[in-house]
């Protein structure tokens, strides 16, 4: 795997191949003030940019994005930059499954470096989708939990986003076990709630 660290765009921060990390923001503003400059800086140095947010926002993000990318058309139709709403990628056929969506990120996010030539991936997923009235969101946690096995496999950067405003502190305290480091401010620490995959998956399904 690529062992080049890599420029998250924020402040400075640099993130190892294979990191996934969370964070949390205050409303839609707060979602680009990271998203942004994330995105732009992969696009930058030639990686792959997937972004999994809303339908809603879309469009929105790409007007966002557009005055930091000078050739964001290219990055869209040169398929370097993909933006993929809910209903195409979480919840599918109007439900959530792990194993599905597992099978799109091996098409997508690991067909990237391993078949598309890119050197690193980066991802970046809003994850207000586990607010729907929709069959399978309530496995959010543990689908974070296996995240963690999937993160190595590929040179990746997988960063999950959390509006503070719409989640439950339940709901925040579980993403705060599932992810090993957590994006605060202009800082990336090492988180020390985080847990492992298969304690964590003990826990849950014992409702530890």
């Amino acid at each position: 795997m690529l062992s080049k660290l890599t420029e998250l765009g924020i402040g400075g921060i640099v993130l190892a191949p294979g990191d996934h990390i969370c964070a949390f923001y205050h409303g839609a503003a707060g979602r680009d003030e990271l998203l942004i400059p994330y995105v732009a800086e992969g696009l930058r140095t030639g990686e792959k940019c997937l972004c999994f947010v809303d339908v809603a926002d879309r469009e929105q993000m790409l007007e966002h994005l557009r005055p930091h990318v000078a050739e964001l058309d290219t990055c869209v139709t040169s398929e370097q930059l993909h933006v993929f709403d809910f209903q195409h990628t979480y919840l599918r056929d109007g439900r959530f499954s792990q194993e599905e969506m597992f099978h799109f990120l091996e098409q997508h996010v690991g067909a990237a470096v391993r078949d598309e030539g890119f050197p690193l991936a980066r991802a970046a997923g809003e994850m207000t989708w586990a607010l729907e009235t929709c069959p399978g969101v309530e496995q959010l946690c543990a689908y974070e939990a296996k995240i963690n096995l999937f993160a190595p496999l590929y040179p990746q950067i997988l960063l999950c986003l959390y509006d503070l405003e719409r989640f439950t502190g339940d709901v925040i305290v579980d993403v705060l076990k599932t992810h090993p480091k957590v994006l605060i401010g202009n800082m990336v620490i090492e988180n020390p709630f985080y847990v492992a995959p298969d304690e964590f998956l003990a826990r849950y399904r014992t409702g530890g």
